[in-house]
This record gives structure tokens, C-alpha cells and sequence, in this order.
């Protein structure tokens, strides 16, 4: 499945947050989408999801304009979201969890993702919301998985966690896309996006600033003068701050 943005302008309200943002996320890939806080990472996300506005532009997907979708009819199409926060049904239980995940689109499979997940099998009837941060996230993707999407949009799935259990689920992204899913993320750790994308766009001040392939990235000697010329305005820390997250 091909996805593509093309001179997307989108945001809330009346207020566009990003400007003419064209993008193509390809099936058997992981796309990640990078850049300072603020640029607008998420909006783009959004826009795809048809959560966020867009004011002009289009979304297609495989050829069709899907620009200003429900929805409900994305994810009966195949494409998943994944939000950073919210992404649980706490007071439900991780099975339950699980099966809403096959409400509008049926096709996974509790083994299937289980297989996946492992650490979700023995707390099947644990209510979510006393999982660990690590496990919420899996049992968040999972629930995606559970509607056999054929994309998945991850809006900084590793927020929060270890490093530890950020390689691990970034690993499991890889899984994914190497099964021939379109995987697009949304991913603050550089390091992380570089290491294991194919293809990547940089976001700065709401546009597209430089997009390439993951390798020619890793390349780059200028990545944290990039961030930091693109970030909103200067301050105290700003330069460690960079440069630990292309560690």
C-alpha cells in the first residue's frame, strides 16, 4: 500500500501548523519523521488519520484521494494509528483491549500478536492500566496489530520508556515492516529513527526541511546544527540536548 502527502497544510481550528508537506510512506518500509518539538511531527500524523485539519493538499492512498478522511473508513482500508497518549482503555482489560482492536476491522488474531508480544500473554486479564509503561505501549500496538492494518502510523511510541525497551519495540517496528506493513513514526530518539528506519523526513518550523534515506542521514555531519537552527528559539542546554538524542 502507497501512501502519500502531498502539499499538505494542516493543523487546528483555524491555525495551520504545518505548510505544503509532501511525503510518501511505501509498504515493506519504516518512514520515520523527525525534527525539534514543535515542527510539527504529529500534525502530519494527525493529517493522514484525519484528525487534524488540512486546509489544502491531499492524502492518497494507493491512487484514491482520501483527503479529510472518517476515520472509521481508514482503518476499514487498513491503516492503524497509534496516539502517544490516551492509546489505552485502562479500566478494560488487556484482552479486552485486544479485542477492541478488531471492532471496525477484523483479521488478527490474539495468537498472532501474542506471538508478538509475549510479555502481554500472562496478563491477559490484568486490567491495562496497571501495566508498566513498556508494556502499555506493546499492549497499544498490539491492539492496532489486531485489525491486520496494512499501515500503521506510531506518534512517538517510545516516549517515556528505557532505552532498553525502546530498541526492543523499535525492533518489533522493524518486524513489522519487513512483513510488509507501511510503518510511518513519529520518533524524538534520532539515534533510534537513524538506526532502524529506511527513509526519513525532517520537519522544521511546520515544512519539510530535508528528507533522504535513513543511511545518507547517518552520514550527515551536520545533523545537530540542523536541529538546533530549526528549533523555535535558543536556550540553555539546547546543544546537549541535541546531541544526545543522535547518540
Amino acid at each position: 500500500m502507497l501512501v502519500e502527502a502531498r502539499g499538505i497544510t494542516a493543523g487546528y481550528g483555524a491555525q495551520p501548523v504545518i505548510f505544503d508537506v509532501s511525503a510518501t510512506f511505501r509498504e515493506g518500509a519504516i518512514t520515520a519523521i523527525i525534527g525539534p518539538n514543535g515542527a510539527g511531527k504529529s500534525t502530519l500524523l494527525k493529517s493522514l488519520f484525519g484528525i487534524a485539519r488540512v486546509f489544502g493538499g491531499s492524502v492518497r492512498i494507493d491512487g484514491a484521494d482520501l483527503t479529510r478522511p472518517d476515520a472509521r473508513d481508514l482503518v476499514k482500508r487498513g491503516v492503524a494509528y497509534v496516539p502517544q497518549l490516551g492509546n489505552i482503555f485502562p479500566s478494560l482489560s488487556v484482552r479486552e483491549n485486544l479485542d477492541i482492536g478488531t471492532y471496525v476491522r477484523a483479521g488478527g488474531s490474539h495468537e498472532r500478536v501474542l506471538g508478538i508480544f509475549t510479555d502481554l500473554a500472562p496478563v491477559l486479564r490484568k486490567p491495562a492500566g496497571k501495566l508498566s509503561g513498556g508494556q502499555r505501549q506493546m499492549l497499544a500496538v498490539a491492539r492496532a496489530l489486531m485489525s491486520a492494518p496494512h499501515v500503521l502510523l506510531l506518534d512517538e511510541a517510545t516516549a517515556g520508556l528505557s532505552p532498553a525497551i525502546s530498541r526492543g519495540l523499535w525492533r518489533y517496528v522493524r518486524q513489522f515492516a519487513d512483513d510488509g506493513l507501511a510503518v510511518v513514526v513519529v520518533e524524538q530518539n534520532v539515534g533510534l529513527a537513524l538506526e532502524h528506519s529506511d527513509h526519513v523526513y525532517l520537519l522544521a518550523g511546520g515544512r519539510n526541511r530535508l528528507d533522504g534515506s535513513a543511511a545518507s542521514f547517518r552520514e550527515r555531519t551536520d545533523l545537530e546544527a540542523l536541529f538546533l537552527e530549526a528549533a523555535p528559539g535558543p536556550r540553555a542546554g539546547a546543544s546537549e540536548e541535541v546531541a544526545a538524542t543522535t547518540e
